[in-house]
């Protein structure tokens, strides 16, 4: 890849989406509540001070795309990736484990999944070889054990990242050197 090192973020945004209503919101999320897409490749930026490429995955099945979605998305440099197949075909799951079997060929990419799914534990592991990083940007109290049983890095979505405007209503363990008690007591 010309250009040296470069961090690829996978986006599996139903995962983020589904993961966020369901778990956490009990509803869907407004759109004050989803996350801030340009604050995880800044982000990723940062974290491994190199370019960041961003991939978002998106159902697109039903034969439409969220086109507001879509350009808000591309107008923060993200390569949006619609995938269709037949009723009830994980075609999300499909498009992000074929892109982290050809990132295995790309030595000087480095990935950051958003993902809890542990479908994809396996195309992770097969991706530590060499000095490629890895991580995973994630709501750490949903992800799937086996990115833990692999070792790989687990960044917070909401804390680490920042990538909400407001504070979620989420029970999460929280180390006790950023126990904070004041929060509690708001």
């Amino acid at each position: 890849m010309p250009g040296g090192r470069r961090t690829f973020v996978v986006i599996d945004g139903e995962n983020i989406d589904a993961t966020l209503g369901t778990s956490i919101l009990q509803r869907r999320p407004n759109p004050e509540e989803r996350p801030r897409w340009d604050r995880v490749t800044e982000f990723a930026a940062d974290l491994w001070d190199q370019p960041v490429t961003g991939l978002f995955f998106i159902n697109a099945s039903q034969g439409y795309l969220p086109l507001p979605f879509v350009q808000a998305l591309l107008a923060l440099d993200y390569r949006v990736i619609p995938l269709s197949g037949d009723p009830g075909q994980k075609v999300v799951d499909v498009g992000i484990q074929r892109t982290l079997e050809a990132l295995a060929g790309h030595d000087d990419a480095d990935v950051l999944l958003l993902s809890h799914d542990a479908d994809f534990a396996d195309h992770m592991a097969r991706l530590q070889v060499g000095d490629r990083r890895l991580g995973l940007i994630a709501f750490p109290e949903f992800t799937s054990g086996q990115f833990t049983e692999l070792g790989i890095r687990i960044h917070d979505l909401e804390t680490e990242v920042g990538a909400f405007n407001t504070t979620l209503p989420r029970v999460r363990i929280i180390p006790l050197d950023e126990f904070d008690p004041e929060s509690f007591l708001r």
